[in-house]
C-alpha cells in the first residue's frame, strides 16, 4: 500500500541526483528536471494542483453547459404550463361571455332565440377579426 506524506530523504536525494544527471533529448547537455514545473517526481503539490485544475475545468464546463440547459428546460416547461393555463382561462372566459350575452339578450326575446342571436353575434365578431387579420398578413410580409 502506498504511503502518504513526505518522501524519505534517501529517495528524494536519489531522485534529485538521477534527474540532474539525465541527458537531455536535445543532445549533449544535461537537463535540470528537478526544477521542471508539474513534475510528479519532484513537485509534492503536483497531485493537488492537477486535481484542482481538473475540478475547476469541470466546474466551468458544467456552469457553461448544464446550467444553460436547465434554464432552457425550465423555460420550456413553465412556458407550456402558462400556455395551457392561459388557453383554458381564455376558453372559460369565452364561455362566460357567451352565457352573459345570452342572459342579456333574453331580456328582449325568448331563451332559444337569444342563444341563436348570441351565436350569430359572436360568429360575426370573430369573422370580422379574421378578415382584418387576413388583410394585414400581406402588409406585414412585404
Amino acid at each position: 500500500m502506498p504511503r502518504s506524506g513526505p518522501r524519505p530523504a534517501a529517495l528524494t536525494t536519489h531522485l534529485n541526483a538521477h534527474l540532474k544527471t539525465r541527458p537531455s533529448s536535445s543532445g549533449g547537455a544535461t537537463a535540470n528536471l528537478a526544477r521542471m514545473p508539474a513534475n510528479p517526481l519532484t513537485d509534492q503539490n503536483w497531485a493537488t494542483e492537477t486535481t484542482d485544475t481538473i475540478v475547476s475545468v469541470i466546474d466551468t464546463v458544467r456552469t457553461k453547459t448544464t446550467t444553460n440547459v436547465i434554464y432552457a428546460a425550465r423555460g420550456v416547461v413553465f412556458g407550456l404550463l402558462a400556455a395551457i393555463v392561459g388557453f383554458f382561462a381564455l376558453l372559460i372566459l369565452l364561455v362566460g361571455l357567451m352565457r352573459g350575452l345570452q342572459a342579456l339578450l333574453e331580456l328582449g326575446m325568448t331563451w332559444e332565440r337569444a342563444v341563436y342571436v348570441s351565436y350569430f353575434l359572436v360568429g360575426g365578431v370573430f369573422s370580422v377579426a379574421g378578415i382584418v387579420l387576413f388583410k394585414k398578413r400581406n402588409s406585414a410580409a412585404g
